[in-house]
């Protein structure tokens, strides 16, 4: 499997923002930023980013926790430190780490149409308001939640947002496991329609899709690679989004 760096960028609020890389071992495709759940840059999501490099794909994923707690990677199990870290996350810094990452992208001759951004969990929130702001070929989101409410003081509601969409959106969801009431899944795909843009929103009724949530194993398998989720549910979500990506980073 492709490996994995980390390097740090400054930014002009004179931070430093760490980054997560990965390339293709040929020809690059296109760029997907990746956003992380809320625990961070943990060793699934390195995987996934690993991963989608094994696909052609040019992989960053921003340390989106920099700013006020660039430990958190290391205190994943720390269930306070991470609620502190996801109540810091606002709509102007996920943009500000994410223009970050598509720089990185567009430094390689990557144009923006042939950029994406994926996100699990709290990233796929931010996927939401990045997708609606920045001009960009695709985004996927697995169990993107402040639906109808925010997430946190600094994120949109996201049916305040999805009508701006400027490109299609994969969202996958669980009927189990995901904290998002059906309802707000179907107002959610509702307010995206209103974007003109294509929309594909799926729930999966039973089976786990979260084919990156299984970062406190003790084996980490690619998460992208067929054979190795048990749950057939997970493959066919693996396949989805790569065939998105597929489809739209031309």
């Amino acid at each position: 499997m492709t490996g994995t760096h980390t390097e740090t960028i400054p930014l002009v609020d004179e931070t430093q923002l760490r980054v997560t890389i990965a390339e293709p071992d040929g020809a690059v495709r296109g760029g997907v930023v990746v956003l992380h759940e809320s625990r961070g840059i943990t060793s699934r999501t390195q995987a996934i980013v690993a991963a989608l490099a094994g696909e052609g794909w040019l992989a960053v994923a921003p340390h989106l926790y920099h700013r006020d707690d660039p430990g958190i990677d290391e205190r994943t199990g720390d269930d306070e430190a991470v609620d502190r870290a996801v109540a810091t996350i606002s709509g102007e810094s996920v943009l500000a780490d994410s223009d970050a990452a598509f720089g990185i992208l567009a430094d390689r001759g990557i144009g923006s149409d042939r950029m994406g951004v994926v996100g699990f969990d709290l990233g796929a929130t931010a996927a939401l308001v990045v997708a609606a702001q920045r001009s960009l070929g695709a985004v996927v989101t697995v169990s993107a939640a402040g639906v109808s409410t925010s997430l946190t003081s600094g994120l949109p509601a996201l049916v305040d947002v999805v009508g701006e969409l400027t490109c299609p959106w994969l969202g996958l969801y669980g009927e189990q496991g995901d904290p998002v009431d059906p309802a707000d899944v179907d107002r959610l795909r509702e307010a995206a329609h209103a974007s003109g843009r294509v929309v594909d929103v799926v729930v999966y009724p039973s089976r786990e899709h979260r084919f990156d949530a299984d970062e406190r194993a003790a084996e980490q398998p690619d998460p992208l690679e067929e054979g190795n989720s048990e749950e057939a549910t997970k493959m066919e979500a693996r396949s989805r989004v790569l065939n998105w990506l597929d489809t739209h980073l031309r």
